[in-house]
This record gives structure tokens, sequence and C-alpha cells, in this order.
């Protein structure tokens, strides 16, 4: 299982965004979004939720749980 960090990094490259890309399209802060893949904090469910729609999976998919 991939750490937080690194399953959110992933789901945005695998749909080919910068940080600053997602951030322009979600609404959401570049600042935060670099914090949540660095480990240094976690999103809470409404930004996770937020996320996984955006990306159109599930909540297990986005934080890397099979």
């Amino acid at each position: 299982m991939l750490n937080y960090g690194e399953a959110l990094k992933y789901q945005r490259e695998h749909n080919g965004l910068t940080q600053s890309e997602l951030a322009r399209r979600t609404g959401l802060k570049q600042q935060m979004i670099s914090y949540w893949e660095a480990n240094k904090g976690l999103p809470n469910i409404e930004f996770c939720v937020q996320l996984a729609n955006f990306y159109g999976i599930t909540l297990d998919e986005l934080v890397g749980r099979e």
C-alpha cells in the first residue's frame, strides 16, 4: 500500500496534471496539495471526496487502497 501522499501524487500525475493545474481546476490551494503530497498532513474527508469525484474514482482508489 502506498502512503497517502504518494497515492495523491500518483492520481494527479496519472491524470497528467501539475499541482497548479489541479488547484486551478478544483479550487483547492496549490500549497494544500503540496502539503498533502509531502505527507505533512492529511486532507479532510470533504477534500478527499472532492478529489475522488474530480478523478472519477473511489475514495479507496484515491488513497491507494486495493
